[in-house]
């Protein structure tokens, strides 16, 4: 059992010390591994594709293709190896995905397939870069995913890409993350065509994700983001441990697969807000990890009969008064 960022955290407030250093502490603070650089250099992880040939800036934060995009340099290795040189722990590394990049760059006449196919090859040459330079696990972030339905154009396009990213079965732990909504409608056989080790999904805007976790291989893991990015909302551990242990009793996959996540990124809070919440994400899969009886003094009583089909408890019968026979 364990406990993730899923996104970006706010800027650390100044004079508290270097804002990196500051990152990684509040997530090992709280309990989290994989611990990530929190985005500081690039909260908008579409921004990265600024970095490839082709892809040039454009209006209100969308992206212009002046020609197919290519890799001519690393995107994110740099500050993968900033990050794992500062922790002991296990640094994982965000990548945009490829349908959500098509989503933010206008196109200017080009063929879609051929840039997503573009795209992903960039991404792959990415993660090979990574694996070599040590990190142990990438996520490929897709923040659109919600939009592929029932769209047989769309979802082809989804499958080819992440097939082509996944080809060759890197030496890492590859995750696919879907935040932002529900890609529920694409199907299971969409989402995960490719070999992806674990899936994390935003079940706070996306609730219907529940689908693609019952869906999913127990062989795979699950990351279930359920601490919602706004001020404000109930971070209490009944709900998070609630939907690790379903999560875990989805295709046998057992608690040793599961994590908890946030439901996307805590960058548009405020710094202790975000540090709040993480403690909370942390706390919860300290609790989720506990035996049943642990947990029943730790958790609200109110919250232990939904629990129970989840954690293979069985709450005890009434006992009946036997009557006197007359």
């Amino acid at each position: 059992m364990f406990a993730t960022l899923l996104g970006a955290l706010p800027a650390p407030p100044l004079g508290g010390g270097d804002p990196l250093d500051m990152v990684l502490r509040a997530q090992e603070e709280s309990g989290l591994e994989p611990v990530t650089d929190g985005r500081l250099g690039s909260p908008d992880l579409a921004q990265l594709a600024l970095r490839l040939d082709g892809i040039e800036g454009g209006p209100t934060g969308r992206l212009h293709a002046t020609a197919l995009p290519r890799r001519s340099g690393p995107l994110a290795v740099d500050a993968w190896l900033a990050a794992a040189s500062r922790t002991n722990r296990a640094v994982k590394q965000a990548l945009p995905g490829p349908y959500s990049l098509l989503k933010r760059i206008d196109l200017d006449g080009l063929d879609p397939d051929a840039v997503v196919a573009a795209l992903a090859e960039a991404l792959h040459e990415e993660i090979l870069d990574l694996a070599a330079a040590g990190c142990a696990l990438v996520e490929i972030e897709e923040t659109e995913a919600h939009r592929i339905g029932e769209d047989p154009t769309e979802r082809a396009r989804f499958r080819d890409a992440h097939l082509r990213i996944a080809d060759g079965s890197p030496a890492t732990h590859l995750s696919l993350s879907i935040v932002g909504g529900s890609a529920a409608g694409a199907g299971v056989e969409t989402i995960l065509a490719a070999p992806y080790a674990s899936l994390a999904v935003d079940l706070i805007a996306g609730p219907d994700n529940w689908y693609l976790v019952t869906g999913t291989p127990g062989e795979r893991g699950i990351v279930a983001g359920v601490i919602e990015p706004v001020k404000g909302s109930d971070d209490r551990p009944e709900l998070p441990v609630w939907a690790a242990h379903y999560a875990a009793s989805t295709g046998g996959r057992g608690l040793a697969r599961v994590g908890l996540g946030t439901a996307g990124g805590l960058g548009r809070i405020s710094w202790p807000v975000a540090a709040k919440k993480l403690r909370s994400l942390g706390e919860a899969a300290r609790i989720a990890a506990l035996h049943a009886d642990e947990q029943v003094a730790v958790l609200d009583p109110r919250a232990l009969d939904i629990r129970t089909a989840a954690m293979g408890r069985r709450a005890a019968m009434p006992q009946r008064t036997p009557r006197r026979r007359p």
